[in-house]
């Protein structure tokens, strides 16, 4: 019996707009609390802009920034940092490989350089609401949950291929597609996330439900009792999950949950 629904969000939950069928979601997120089912979002993405989407429901419970961060609005069940003499080595990595728009993700909120090209700090901005510029990173004074970058959508698997070798027993490149990559800490994913949280709900993996489309929802899928792929999800993606849903455009998610309230799993 499914006790938990997690979703990534972009390119799953969300449109390509960033917007969803509120007033359907309100019917079936009643239905969920009264079936007791738990309703969790699991992002890439920062908290603070994650919950500018549920504020109607304060029940909803965030694993964020792939997992090193959790936290509902009144609590907070786990944060997991790099350590400072990682975060150290690991940026100049970065900075050397040319074409890379590096964002630096922290507790408090996210970093790019004065530097950068504002046209992309906007971009950036949609995804991290509590954002600074630095003159250098090393001007940080935060706890850093990962780094977000951005690069050429053709250079995105080798760039990936290159960062696995370079950051090797430092940290894991994972790709959630389109030329983002996410450089997050070692065992540190949104399946760890899961797993951790449903230790203090009482939940196991094999009872949770959880849709994604990108690299970085790979373990996720994989893990859970049941993990659903969106119509629009990459190969790898699609080859580890239990089922399909359709599109992210189609509210594939709304889809799925509508028909598993009806036939529960």
């Amino acid at each position: 019996m499914i006790k938990l629904i997690a979703t990534d969000m972009d390119g799953t939950f969300l449109r390509h707009d960033m917007t969803y069928d509120e007033d359907r979601f309100a019917a079936l997120h009643a239905q969920l609390q009264q079936q007791g089912i738990r309703w969790v979002v699991a992002s890439g993405n920062q908290y603070y802009q994650l919950k500018s989407f549920f504020k109607r429901y304060p029940d909803t419970i965030y694993v964020a920034e792939n997992g090193a961060y959790i936290r509902d609005l009144k609590q907070t069940y786990a944060v997991h940092t790099f350590d400072p003499s990682a975060v150290a080595t690991i940026l100049p990595k970065l900075q050397a490989i040319p074409h890379l728009q590096i964002t630096v993700c922290g507790v408090r909120r996210a970093y790019v350089l004065t530097t950068e090209d504002p046209v992309h700090v906007a971009d950036v901005n949609r995804y991290y609401p509590e954002l600074a510029s630095v003159d250098h990173f090393t001007d940080i004074d935060d706890q850093i949950l990962k780094f977000a970058i951005t690069c050429p959508v053709a250079e995105t698997d080798a760039i990936v291929a290159q960062l696995r070798t370079a950051l090797l027993g430092l940290a894991v490149p994972t790709s959630s597609g389109h030329g983002d990559i996410d450089v997050i800490q070692i065992g540190t994913h949104k399946a760890a996330g899961l797993q951790e949280l449903g230790n203090v709900l009482g939940i196991g993996l094999n009872e949770m439900c959880a849709f994604g489309d990108g690299g970085n929802d790979l373990e996720m899928l994989r893990e859970v009792g049941l993990g659903v792929a969106m119509q629009n999800a990459q190969a790898p993606v699609k080859a580890v999950a239990d089922d399909q849903t359709t599109d992210n455009e189609s509210q594939g998610v709304l889809n799925f949950i509508s028909d598993l309230l009806v036939n529960p799993q």
